[in-house]
């Protein structure tokens, strides 16, 4: 006790000399991140998150093989391609068949029962949470199917797994997961028939458009609802990109692979409020503070948004009175243009009706 009533004040010297290099070496850390602030100027980059570890979602370890028949389950049409992500569909839209793009990929059974119908197991491809499970198999095209939320660099990705014969006993929303962990069978559910002899696991991998989308589902009073996971509100890039670099021992980072992405095109749109996608994936907002007005976004040919930034005076010029408008193509990255998120009208580019649904859905506040 004497000791402390004799360097009391050392010891509060000290104590603060330690709080002030501590609260030094974390404004040092963090200057090294970027910054982005929105309306409120508050800062919406958080630390970054190591990239994820990976497994594949079945026992089917040869998704890169594509000389092989029997790894993926085609359409109808017998196409392998047709399995896979892009635009490697048709679907006919009045009375003419036009190119279509497919968000994912379609797996194939390695084993089946007596009755033909698959055996595998549909597994979790790395840690997170489950975000939806939907348990009736006729109210969505994805049938009976689970999203999962992962932690990547970017923010939160998802991962969908669909068609499935039923989800793993006791799975429910906000349970934690873990890779390899079972989470259902593989099926061939949907509100579109699938036959059982095509039965498959349609896996995706991407973006969450907008946490408002119920609000925006709701406005057009469409049904039936799956709230935030709904397929219109998903964005999906291609899933094979996780396994392309090490398959073996695959580590994926989404952010990484959205900033080498090619755009295939850019859009100017009045903005009244900084996108909640860009408020949950900041560190693909470039050039500053959001300013309410026109700003740009970069997609690419799947439809996900690369990067936004806010419009210069000729960007926002283009608009004239409308309320978005393409300024770029770059045609070799948009490829087939399954979306039509743009289309060409009179020889020049235009936002089609399928973009300006997206976009609404980007705006919904």
């Amino acid at each position: 006790m004497e000791f402390l009533r004799k360097h009391r004040w050392g010891l509060v010297y000290l104590l603060a000399l330690n709080l002030a290099l501590g609260v030094w070496t974390l404004r040092c850390s963090r200057q090294t991140e970027e910054t982005v602030v929105g309306e409120d100027e508050t800062p919406l980059i958080a630390a970054p998150r190591p990239p994820l570890a990976f497994v594949y979602p079945t026992d089917q370890r040869n998704l890169l093989d594509f000389d092989r028949e029997d790894v993926y389950m085609p359409t109808a049409s017998g196409r392998p391609e047709s399995a896979l992500y892009g635009t490697v569909r048709t679907s006919r839209v009045g009375n003419r068949f036009l190119p279509s793009f497919h968000q994912g990929i379609d797996i194939a059974p390695l084993r089946r029962d007596r009755a033909g119908r698959p055996r595998d197991k549909v597994y979790a491809v790395a840690d997170g949470t489950v975000a939806y499970v939907n348990r009736i198999a006729g109210n969505s095209n994805y049938g009976i199917y689970v999203v999962l939320l992962h932690p990547d660099p970017v923010g939160e990705i998802y991962t969908l797994y669909a068609h499935l014969a039923r989800v793993a006993p006791g799975l429910k929303t906000g349970d934690r997961i873990v890779p390899g962990e079972k989470i259902g069978v593989m099926g061939h559910t949907s509100s579109i028939r699938i036959p059982r002899v095509r039965a498959h696991l349609h896996f995706e991998i991407g973006m969450v458009k907008n946490m408002n989308f119920p609000s925006w589902y709701r406005a057009q009073e469409l049904k039936p609802d799956h709230g935030v996971f709904h397929g219109w509100n998903l964005v999906g890039i291609d899933p094979l990109e996780i396994y392309r670099n090490d398959p073996d021992d695959p580590v994926f980072s989404m952010l990484d692979y959205l900033r080498s992405a090619p755009a295939a095109f850019e859009i100017v749109l009045t903005a009244p409020r900084l996108p909640d996608y860009f408020r949950r994936y900041p560190r693909l907002w470039q050039g500053g503070d959001f300013r309410p007005g026109p700003i740009v976004m970069a997609f690419s040919e799947g439809g996900v948004p690369l990067r936004g930034r806010n419009a210069t005076a000729a960007e926002s010029a283009e608009l004239r009175g409308r309320a978005s408008a393409v300024l770029s193509v770059n045609e070799e990255a948009l490829g087939g243009n399954g979306r039509r998120l743009i289309v060409r009208r009179g020889g020049e580019w235009t936002v089609g009706s399928n973009g300006e649904r997206r976009l609404q859905i980007y705006l919904t506040p």
